[in-house]
């Protein structure tokens, strides 16, 4: 070392930057996971344990400050710039998960699966499967609805066939609504629609033949309507079970909205008798009274409103068979409309249809 001053050499600018070296190629990065790499155990030598091998060896001999500043720098490459993306924690299980046929939500996506709309767990089935009741009566609200469309049916019978009719097309559009729903299948509209279709085809047939030709009108319609929904189900995309489900499901709407056509085949005192037993054996019904003793009260008021309504219509005492046997079967369609844990819809359209729906077939043929 001397002790001279310091003095640039001629020619040199100390604020001129070097020139820049040519940099060898960047080597391909792997872009391997180094979280992953590192809690995977090898046995034995592998490709990767040979290459990185050298790479850890200097590593291990380097001081600590380096290794603390570059142990958890991820390695970066052109394809991946940025720290490898942390998995995301999975959502645990839920606590109750709905067996088949489909989900519960209303939300879901229908697709095009049945004419019967999309097949899902009933309240009901989830009842029973939680340990409840699946049994929940209308009620009185809908006992009120269904009193008041049978009164509508007794007075329009006596009337005329195109008078019935009116009471009749509202009694067939919510049979078919509230039989889908109960059986858990919503929306169906299409399914709905062609039920409704069908009882109405049969109305149409029956006030064209006559009551005379009732049966041929009433069991034609619903001979066709049957080989319609098989034919549309077969073109159906849904999955095997959900299309024999919504089969069953729209062949008995239909069937039901089909068979509320004997009100016009029958005679108008017969129905005016059956309709007003059933409006009796509902409200009656609907009282806050035990199971077996509410049967036997809406039998017994179905008997009685049949033996004065026949007394005013000039049948006599047989309005008490047939007042009791409607009332038998609408007691029938009550409890099948109770079988939805808790669904005011359910209770709205099938409680309020069935009945009368039930009662159609015996009023018609004990007229």
């Amino acid at each position: 070392m001397t002790n001279q001053p310091y003095e640039p050499y001629e020619g040199y600018d100390p604020y001129q930057q070097p020139p820049q070296q040519p940099q060898p190629p960047a080597q391909p990065q792997w872009g391997y996971d180094e979280q992953q790499y590192a809690t995977q155990q090898w046995q034995g030598q592998t490709w990767e344990t040979q290459t990185h091998a050298p790479v850890q060896a200097a590593a291990a001999q380097a001081p600590m400050a380096a290794a603390a500043e570059t142990a958890y720098l991820p390695p970066q490459s052109y394809e991946h710039p940025y720290p490898a993306e942390q998995p995301q924690p999975q959502q645990p299980p839920q606590a109750y998960a709905t067996p088949a046929p489909a989900p519960a939500d209303p939300e879901e996506g229908y697709g095009p699966a049945t004419l019967a709309g999309n097949a899902r767990v009933t309240d009901a089935q989830r009842a029973r499967l939680e340990g409840r009741s699946p049994i929940i009566e209308p009620g009185m609200q809908p006992a009120l609805l269904t009193a008041l469309l049978g009164l509508l049916l007794a007075v329009a019978a006596p009337v005329s066939s195109y008078a019935l009719v009116v009471p009749l097309v509202i009694l067939q559009a919510v049979t078919a609504a509230g039989w889908f729903r109960l059986n858990g299948m919503w929306p169906a509209r299409q399914g709905i629609a062609l039920a409704f279709l069908g009882g109405f085809t049969a109305d149409v047939a029956v006030l064209v033949a006559g009551r005379d030709q009732a049966p041929a009108a009433i069991l034609g319609p619903l001979g066709v309507w049957v080989l319609l929904t098989l034919v549309l189900q077969l073109r159906s995309h849904a999955d095997p079970d959900t299309r024999m489900y919504g089969l069953m499901a729209t062949v008995a709407s239909s069937a039901l909205a089909i068979i509320a056509t004997g009100y016009l085949g029958a005679d108008p005192d017969s129905v005016s008798i059956g309709a007003a037993a059933v409006a009796v054996a509902v409200l009656a019904r609907a009282l806050p009274l035990p199971t077996p003793a509410s049967v036997a009260v809406s039998l017994v008021a179905a008997a009685g409103a049949g033996i004065a309504v026949g007394g005013m219509t000039g049948v006599g005492a047989k309005g008490a068979l047939i007042g009791a046997a409607a009332a038998a079967c609408a007691l029938i369609g009550h409890r099948a409309a109770s079988y939805d844990y808790p669904s005011r819809f359910v209770h709205f359209t099938a409680g309020i249809a069935l009945p009368l729906t039930a009662a159609a077939p015996v009023i018609w043929i004990l007229h």
